[in-house]
């Protein structure tokens, strides 16, 4: 049994700020399970919506936030034999980051990939996942191909970036802020387009869209934003083009004419990759497995824009629903030194 430092939600609010910083006792790993010190979470916008029980899956309270993480075993339990007191390593659920140590099951584990530090490690899991996902197999993106990648500042955008790029396309990123948009370019896309209007709502984008790809317009569009967002792409989307449903980060659940998804025979394709795994295991298994050899190769590197210490976890909260973060931001435990974030 040891003490711990964990900030906890311990009911429903609106205010990220209710959270607490509780001290609370830890108890040894049971079977099958490690106990893994953390030295980075990632902070994301599904912590948020679970803070406000905005979610699709309600976690029993209290709760930490923080669904990806990484950090070094401290404990192993009995039946373990894949890790040792020592090992570095990545570990993924819906919650329970935000504290300096965690009890999980050994098999949610995976090695840290040898080329990121530990805030790369805690933050490429979710992001990249949905991208490769997305685009490797739901979207069929093949080279050459013009890529729209939507929102394309934050963690799951700027992953769809990378992505896109490593699979030959070309890639053109919108995004609301200019100063964003130039670490976005700094990554590798092509065009980037700032899609905030006058009057603060987003769109702007089908015009120029059309003249940088010279034809109909891309051939996918990666859509984490939805609203007007997607709406407009449904203007810019090639004959036979295919529009990546990722989520609705603007607030609101488009509508789909029919008719124009008839006149350029367009497919909608709704992307949802850990149900994926929960639904089909052994595929699942293989998305991760590919995944997994890209991060261990160093095909894929995450950025991270900033850590903040465990006892700022409010601030990264704050910082993500502000809209500040290019890519990801991350909670540090365990005097992992944010001087050791490298981007």
């Amino acid at each position: 049994m040891i003490h711990v430092k964990s900030y906890r939600c311990h009911n429903i609010a609106e205010d990220v700020g209710t959270i607490q910083l509780d001290e609370i006792e830890l108890a040894d790993p049971g079977p099958d399970e490690i106990q893994v010190q953390v030295k980075a979470c990632a902070a994301n916008f599904t912590d948020i919506l679970m803070i406000q029980d905005k979610y699709q899956f309600h976690p029993p309270r209290p709760f930490a936030p923080g669904g990806e993480g990484s950090g070094v075993v401290a404990k192993v339990g009995v039946n373990v034999s894949t890790w040792k007191e020592g090992d570095a390593v990545v570990f993924g659920g819906r919650y329970g980051g935000f504290t300096e140590a965690v009890n999980l099951p050994a098999v949610v584990a995976r090695p840290l990939p040898k080329h990121m530090n530990f805030a790369q490690g805690a933050s490429y899991s979710t992001a990249y996942s949905t991208a490769w996902v997305a685009l490797s197999h739901r979207g069929n993106l093949q080279a050459d191909e013009w890529l729209l990648v939507h929102g394309a500042t934050g963690g799951v955008g700027l992953a769809a970036v990378d992505i896109g790029k490593l699979l030959g396309a070309q890639v053109i990123a919108t995004g609301g802020r200019d100063d964003k948009l130039e670490v976005v370019k700094s990554r590798g896309a092509d065009e980037v387009i700032n899609y905030t209007l006058p009057d603060g709502s987003m769109g702007g984008f089908r015009e120029r869209v059309k003249e940088i790809t010279g034809t109909g317009g891309a051939d996918v569009i990666y859509d984490p934003v939805g609203g007007d967002v997607f709406d407009e792409s449904l203007r810019c989307v090639n004959f036979g083009g295919r529009i990546l449903t990722i989520g609705f980060t603007s607030g609101r659940w488009p509508t789909a004419p029919v008719n124009l998804i008839l006149i350029k025979m367009v497919s909608l394709i709704g992307v949802r990759a850990g149900e994926i795994g929960r639904r089909n295991p052994a595929l699942g298994a293989k998305f991760r497995a590919e995944l997994n050899e890209l991060a261990e190769s160093g095909k894929i590197t995450p950025y991270v824009c900033k850590g903040f210490p465990l006892e700022q976890a409010v601030d990264a909260l704050r910082m993500l629903e502000n809209r500040d973060v290019v890519g990801k931001c991350v909670v540090t435990m365990n005097d992992y030194e944010l001087e050791e974030i490298t981007v």
